[in-house]
Order: C-alpha cells, then sequence, then structure tokens
C-alpha cells in the first residue's frame, strides 16, 4: 500500500476573512477531505513572519495515490465539497502529490 502526501497552499481573500477562512477550513473543508477513502490525516501550518500562504498537509494511504485524487476531484465536481467565498481562489491554491519512499522516527 503506497503512503504519500497532498500538499496545499492557499490563502484567505484578504486579512479581513482569516477568521472566516479558517473557520471553513478546519470545520468544514478538512472533515470532507478526510471522510474520502484514502485521506487518513491532515495538519495545518500558517505563515509566522510574513503573509505567505497557509499550508494543508493530507496524508493518503492507497493502492493508487493518483486514484485518491482522481476521487477527490471528482467528489468535487459533483459538487460535495461546500466551498468558501473566504478562500483566495485568483490564483487557485497550488498543489502537489507526493509518494514517500523513506520514513524515520528520531530515536531518543
Amino acid at each position: 500500500m503506497a503512503k504519500g502526501i497532498f500538499y496545499v497552499e492557499s490563502r484567505p481573500t484578504g486579512p479581513d476573512r482569516d477568521l472566516e477562512y479558517n473557520t471553513w477550513y478546519n470545520e468544514v473543508h478538512i472533515p470532507e477531505l478526510l471522510a474520502l477513502d484514502g485521506f487518513v490525516a491532515a495538519r495545518r501550518l500558517r505563515p509566522v513572519q510574513d503573509d505567505g500562504p497557509y499550508v494543508s498537509i493530507y496524508e493518503l494511504e492507497g493502492d493508487d495515490l493518483e486514484a485518491i485524487i482522481a476521487n477527490m476531484i471528482a467528489a468535487a465536481g459533483r459538487g460535495e465539497f461546500r466551498l468558501s467565498d473566504a478562500m483566495q481562489m485568483d490564483p487557485p491554491p497550488s498543489y502537489r502529490l507526493l509518494e514517500l519512499t523513506t520514513e524515520r522516527v528520531a530515536v531518543a
């Protein structure tokens, strides 16, 4: 079974929509994605020193990582996700699909 990361960079439409964007992302969008087959975990990170993008990292597990993303895209096309106009769409979020090649855990 393959393991991978779906890495997404996105932004709120403006500083005045930051709370709305984060509430939607954390309470609506992440649960919708985690309900899909193959999405097993999610974490989000915010910029610390500038107004750069927020980063979402989704852990994927399945026989075919590309099929997991294709299923997500198909679900979006069927209108299964509630989108928020608090997320900037011009330019759209950027994303990458990455397959795990090595995993190690630090030893204390």
